[in-house]
């Protein structure tokens, strides 16, 4: 099971873990992702997405219906 928004496709980065002696080691930075159900009116039916917090709060501005026509739109769904 990858860390991908299903979404805005928002996916875990790399950097730096730096200690307090300026020492660097690789680390993973990763999407904070929630998996929530949505309901759809227009279907008549849930799904279960997993969304970054950014998409979420996307979601409560926009409304369901609107972010995944944007996205199937974009073709990222």
């Amino acid at each position: 099971m990858s860390r991908v928004c299903d979404l805005s496709g928002k996916s875990s980065m790399s950097g730096h873990k730096v200690s307090h002696s300026n020492k660097k080691s690789k680390r993973r930075f990763y999407p904070n992702l929630q998996v929530k159900r949505f309901y759809i009116p227009e279907e008549d039916e849930w799904i279960t997405l997993k969304v970054s917090t950014s998409a979420l709060r996307t979601i409560n501005l926009k409304g369901i219906s609107a972010v995944l026509d944007t996205y199937i739109k974009k073709g990222k769904v």
